[in-house]
């Protein structure tokens, strides 16, 4: 393990290659990534893709109460100073949640694209609220021979971005 480590410069502390070596508190804090084939973007269009049709907006939603020996720590590790990794880890779970949410309705959907995914958040009285949503659609690779074929409604011809 330690072979793997890496330093920045002689005497710094040595930073874990992967999240396997970082601490395991730390070890769930990862994006979601199992998307079932459906490709996520915070982007309005998906280079080499074009859209079919769009299926409308799609979201996912979490709510997750905090328990309160966690947040009277919260509290007094943010009197002190630092990371509250606890709530971090909360976070991140409610966003994959989400996530997962939005790829579900968007494959019930008939859809195999989300574009222009966003996130709110948001604190309820003591609990955490997570919404992530965009816009499902249905896309298709572009023929690499093709000429290049527009992204959205709008991008094409008379749109104003001729050169």
């Amino acid at each position: 393990m330690a072979a793997a480590m890496m330093s920045l410069a002689p005497g710094d502390e040595k930073i874990p290659q992967s999240i396997s070596e970082a601490a395991p508190s730390l070890s769930d804090l990862h994006c979601f990534t199992e998307t079932d084939g459906v490709i996520t973007t915070t982007m309005f269009d998906i280079h080499g893709y074009r859209v079919v049709k769009v299926l409308g907006v799609v979201y996912g939603l979490t709510v997750r109460s905090r328990n309160w020996a966690a947040s009277l720590g919260m509290v007094l590790r943010s009197v002190a100073g630092g990371e509250l990794r606890w709530f971090t880890s909360m976070l991140y779970s409610c966003r994959n949640d989400a996530i997962s949410r939005v790829v579900q309705e968007t494959k019930a959907r008939g859809g195999n694209a989300v574009i222009a995914l966003r996130f709110d958040t948001g604190d309820l009285g003591g609990f955490a609220q997570v919404c992530a949503y965009g816009t499902a659609c249905l896309v298709e690779k572009i023929d690499e021979g093709a000429a290049e074929a527009t992204q959205l409604v709008g991008a094409g011809p008379g749109a104003g971005n001729e050169s």
